[in-house]
């Protein structure tokens, strides 16, 4: 038997050419599956890892972040702006810059998006420990830092020995590009081992081309879908992140048009269709629009494609009658199967063809496409009484988005993440192009809004990128605005100053308790009536700064930032609490028992809510 050549490399340089030599098809292309490295280098990475970065430099372009949890982020941003077909890499040194990474591993895995994390570890020898900014645990020595990333990861491992590197590096890529499975994935680099020579098979590092798997739904759960489908009069689908992963939105389109049902959609899912399309109903849930839930509320099935239901979709199962079917499309079965739904677990498009092809003849009755009709028309005459500028100044978040979107194009990309804004873009961002909006609410990440941009600035050929951040997200999370500048992957930021976190004062205030800790006028310190030169911040970081204090100022601004050769943050004034209210209840913690006569309501009213959940599994 003829040995098969091998190559004597470093564990740190095997694991540079295995992702050099992954490809994958976009839009009829074929390019690297792993596009670029996020980094900052530190011991436990510079020394061995980042050498081999940097003896490939020209394959696998490194980007260096300014703070690894921005980093993280980005990536993660990067891989929902390429609908998951292709994946940023993360690498850090040990200690701090591992648990830094932590946070943005939640926020991938929480939205089920591939990020491929690698950090320095300790020794694995342990002949020098403790060393610097090693944690130790007395019990458990073998466990460090970077055993935080196993709940936040879909497949985790530490390379104690060159070899693993051939079992492990296929396994990653495997899940990441699963669509069931899809998620982040984490190896640990131990610095001696990474430093290691191995006798490396030359066939590990051959190119190859991958393919996003897509897995057709059973005939059998196909079959008792269609049956539960046909027996409706007033279906409904629920459009989820599943159907952009699965580049399913022309599908979707057609099926609903044809079949006459209405369509809304997650927050996720959100320009899965186009809002001109005759099927659009607005978006679901806690941060929807009362026409959108209406239109659930009324429906005798729910088709919900692509999406894991969360209680912000479902308004804390109160939105959707505990008799009312729901037929559930994942390519997930942990998905599929929740609530008792009728699952069939396959790729969304496949499926949707399946079911398409078993429907023929049949049609939503002709009262539920008035119905839904006319619960469009009033949602249009909602959204525009909320973005209409009613002459006032500071203005309201609504008027904000209202004044983007009058100067976005259908090859724009529109972003927010945490705090009150995610209900103002879900309900009042009109979609004009398909997959061109990014509102992070699965972790709910404050600094995604300044971070991602980045992230998706990298991924986006086309058309400007615009984010959407209160005051308090900046101030938590900003320096990436710099790993733009450096980068020269430019977008608009729009900093919405309201002085606080007001969207959790609201929800402090409205659950009866008492304006606390909040605004920055309530907060504890002599400080308290110091405010942040945004503008002047932002021009620190190399970015183009404007401040408005007008209508016409902000538009002028746009303007300015679309012709920029650079990231330009945009920082206005907003009313503090000018909120578009959504239609749906949501659960929170409210004390069963206090002082406050004020708490003691919102109990009762929260009790209210909870007698109409639904109790479905």
């Amino acid at each position: 038997m003829t040995a098969e050549p091998t190559v004597r490399i470093t564990t740190a340089e095997a694991v540079v050419r295995y992702l050099i030599a992954q490809r994958v098809v976009v839009d009829g292309q074929e390019v690297p599956l792993f596009p670029g490295v996020m980094a900052i280098f530190g011991h436990g990475n510079v020394t061995s890892l980042g050498h081999s970065l940097e003896m490939h430099r020209d394959e696998i372009p490194v980007w260096r972040g300014q703070n690894e949890q921005g980093m993280g982020l980005a990536a993660a941003a990067f891989a929902k702006a390429m609908r998951r077909q292709q994946i940023m890499v993360c690498t850090s040194s040990i200690g701090p810059g591992a648990t830094n990474m932590v946070t943005a591993a939640g926020m991938a895995m929480a939205n089920r998006l591939p990020v491929l994390f690698i950090s320095g570890d300790a020794f694995n020898s342990r002949l020098p420990d403790p060393v610097l900014q090693q944690v130790e645990h007395f019990g458990t020595p073998s466990t460090t830092v970077n055993d935080a990333f196993r709940p936040v990861v879909r497949y985790w491992d530490r390379i104690t020995d060159p070899a693993q590197v051939i079992s492990s590096l296929p396994h990653a890529v495997a899940t990441m590009l699963d669509p069931a499975d899809c998620g982040p994935a984490f190896l640990g680099l131990p610095q001696d081992v990474a430093a290691t020579a191995y006798d490396y098979p030359v066939s590990l590092f051959d190119r190859q081309v991958r393919q996003i798997p897509r897995p057709r739904p059973d005939r059998v759960e196909v079959q008792a879908a269609v049956d539960v489908i046909r027996s409706a009069q007033r279906p409904v689908i629920i459009a989820g992140g599943g159907v952009h992963y699965s580049r399913a939105e022309a599908e979707l389109a057609a099926f609903a048009e044809r079949f006459a049902i209405p369509v809304v959609e997650t927050v996720a899912g959100k320009s899965s269709l186009l809002a001109t399309h005759p099927s659009y109903s607005g978006a679901v849930g806690v941060t929807g629009a009362g026409a959108a839930n209406a239109v659930v509320a009324e429906a005798d099935v729910v088709l919900a494609i692509g999406t894991r239901l969360e209680d912000f979709t479902t308004g804390s199962w109160t939105l959707v009658d505990a008799a009312t079917p729901i037929v559930a499309v994942n390519a997930a079965r942990f998905d599929a199967v929740k609530n008792r739904s009728l699952p069939v677990v396959g790729d969304a498009r496949e499926a949707l063809a399946d079911l398409d092809a078993a429907l023929d003849g049949w049609h939503a009755s002709t009262t539920w496409e008035g119905r839904a009709q006319e619960l469009r028309g009033e949602l249009k005459e909602f959204v525009d009484g909320r973005i209409e500028d009613d002459g006032a100044w500071p203005p309201s978040y609504a008027q904000v988005v209202g004044l983007v979107h009058a100067q976005a194009t259908p090859d724009d990309y529109v972003m927010t993440a945490a705090g009150g804004l995610p209900g103002e873009l879900n309900i009042n961002w009109m979609s004009l192009g398909i997959a061109t909006f990014d509102c992070e609410y699965g972790f709910s990440c404050m600094g995604y809004e300044t971070a991602g941009p980045w992230g998706a600035a990298l991924a986006r050929s086309r058309g400007q990128v615009f984010s959407l951040v209160g005051d308090g997200s900046y101030l938590m999370l900003n320096s990436e605005v710099y790993s733009s500048i450096l980068s020269g992957a430019k977008f608009t930021l729009i900093v919405c100053d309201n002085e606080g976190y007001a969207v959790i004062e609201r929800l402090q205030r409205g659950q009866g308790g008492a304006s606390y800790n909040n605004m920055l006028r309530d907060s504890r310190g002599p400080g308290s009536g110091v405010r942040v030169d945004f503008r002047a911040h932002a021009e620190a970081l190399g970015a183009l700064a404007i401040e408005v204090h007008s209508r016409d100022e902000l538009a002028a601004a746009l303007v300015t930032a679309r012709q920029a050769d650079r990231t330009t943050v945009i920082v206005t004034k907003v009313r503090e609490s000018d909120w578009t209210e959504g239609g749906a209840f949501w659960q929170v913690g409210v004390p069963e028992v206090s002082d406050r006569s004020e708490v003691r309501e919102a109990r009762k009213a929260m009790d209210a809510g909870l007698s109409r959940q639904a109790r479905r599994g």
